[in-house]
């Protein structure tokens, strides 16, 4: 049976107050409506799942995001808004004429993929099925409507409810599953005689009665799968709650939280065995941490692989920018150290305080401690790297490559400039600024005569210039 699915992402968001369209915010790292597309792709295969995005304000912006993450989508526009069951009527020429219609909106972004996927089962193309939600602050949601028998009869909107109705806690979360045929023809047929004089999606649950439509429900498993954002306060909610449910995933799973209110992942983060994270780190993009790896606090660590054993001293920050960082097993890396796009460090590796490492290759053993730049390099096995040394691999032009072979020696204040290489085993003098090949073996230094004037003095201020 084909799936269809029709997101809704064309509201403004007026109490955002932000020219931001609403579904492009951000919730931990991802645009609000990502989070949806993404449950959306793990409903089904390309050939199975047709995805429909409802556009409006700032449609560009979010088309173009739409497009990047989820190739095989369509959008279609609904300008203006009057209402959900008037952009539902938008992608009604796009929906095919049989299977199930799943309605999602791009401003409730942590449904679960089990729930979306029990609701769709509970239509089975045949039924209109709704997922609702018990509130005890029910304020905005539309409620559900029973008949004595229990059966849903409807759903009244909350600016249009009794104030008997209004005490129902049962609501609509604004989720639903129906026959496609149906639901075309359904919402082509409602009215807008409402206070909002707008075509309301809901409606369709009194027609499906009157048309002999079985109405059935699932309930979601928890309040936070089905919170929407309208405002800079609910997205900081829920942007606590998404945290929180990661960090108790991660405990979950044997990693050692510190405090699991102060962590962050806004990616996605894997861990092995014997993981400890320390307080406020931050993850991006794709992390993978191997067994026994140590975090320590207020790091940032964005698309990066981490060896077996290896400990990241606090105030590091890791970042591969799409091209992960690779970091071996048991090497050593901070406090306060970076490592950016093209760093990868083998085994035994140790980078300390405030040490950079960009496109650079560093091997097994090789250290780098104190203060210094590795950019554009090749390190070899145990080479010591001085503090306050540098690569100077840029001529304000070109990038140019650095080698340093196996058991080489960088004193402290050194300047390699690139192209250059240091030979297996050399020694560099420290204070030196090599700008050629430096011989496997020998002690090369390259710094001026240090001279002594006698008799010079220190220039003195004219007290009377002030």
């Amino acid at each position: 049976m084909s799936l269809s699915i029709v997101i809704m992402a064309a509201g403004k968001g007026t109490r955002m107050k932000s020219s931001l369209p609403k579904v492009l915010h951000r919730l931990a790292g991802q645009p609000l409506i990502g989070h949806v597309l993404g449950a959306a792709a793990q409903l089904g295969d390309r050939n199975t799942v047709h995805t429909v995005v409802i556009t409006g304000y700032g449609a560009a912006a979010v088309e173009a995001y739409v497009a990047q993450c989820a190739s095989t989508a369509h959008c279609v526009r609904q300008m203006p808004q009057l209402g959900t069951g008037h952009a539902v009527q938008q992608a009604v020429p796009l929906l095919p004429d049989s299977g199930t219609t799943l309605i999602l909106n791009g401003d409730v972004p942590l449904i679960r993929n089990e729930t979306a996927a029990a609701l769709v089962q509970a239509s089975n193309g045949r039924h209109l099925a709704l997922l609702t939600i018990p509130l005890d602050d029910a304020t905005g949601y539309g409620r559900i409507i029973r008949n004595a028998d229990g059966a849903i009869t409807g759903i009244v909107e909350h600016k249009d409810a009794s104030e008997d109705q209004r005490r129902i806690r049962e609501v609509y979360t604004g989720v639903m599953a129906a026959p496609t045929a149906w639901l075309k023809s359904a919402v082509m047929g409602l009215r807008n005689d409402n206070a909002q004089a707008e075509y309301y999606l809901t409606d369709v649950v009194a027609q499906a009665v009157r048309d002999g439509i079985s109405v059935v429900h699932t309930q979601a498993a928890n309040q936070t799968e089905v919170l929407g954002v309208n405002s800079p306060s609910q997205l900081a909610d829920l942007e606590r709650r998404c945290q929180q449910d990661r960090a108790q995933a991660l405990m979950e799973a044997g990693v050692r939280l510190a405090d699991p209110a102060r962590l962050d992942v806004r990616g996605q983060l894997r861990c092995g065995r014997d993981v400890e994270i320390d307080i406020n780190c931050l993850f991006e993009g794709d992390v993978q941490l191997g067994d026994g790896v140590r975090i320590g606090s207020h790091c940032v660590i964005r698309d990066a692989v981490i060896g077996n054993g290896a400990v990241i001293h606090p105030f590091s920050h890791i970042d591969g920018e799409g091209h992960p960082v690779r970091v071996g097993p048991d090497a050593r890396i901070g406090p306060y150290a970076r490592l950016r796009p093209g760093a990868e460090l083998g085994a035994e590796v140790h980078i300390g305080n405030f040490v950079e490492v960009k496109n650079s290759r560093l091997a097994q053993g090789a250290k780098a401690n104190h203060l210094a730049y590795l950019g554009d390099s090749t390190v070899g096995q145990r080479v010591n790297f001085g503090a306050g040394s540098i690569t100077a691999n840029y001529d304000g032009a070109h990038k140019h490559h650095t080698v340093i072979e196996d058991d080489a020696h960088v004193g402290s204040n050194c300047v390699l400039v690139a192209p250059v290489t240091i030979g297996a085993g050399a020694t560099i003098g420290a204070g030196s600024t090599i700008g050629k090949d430096a011989p496997a073996g020998q002690l090369t230094v390259a710094r001026a005569k240090q001279t002594s004037l006698t008799g010079w003095k220190r220039p003195l201020k004219n007290p009377t210039k002030g």
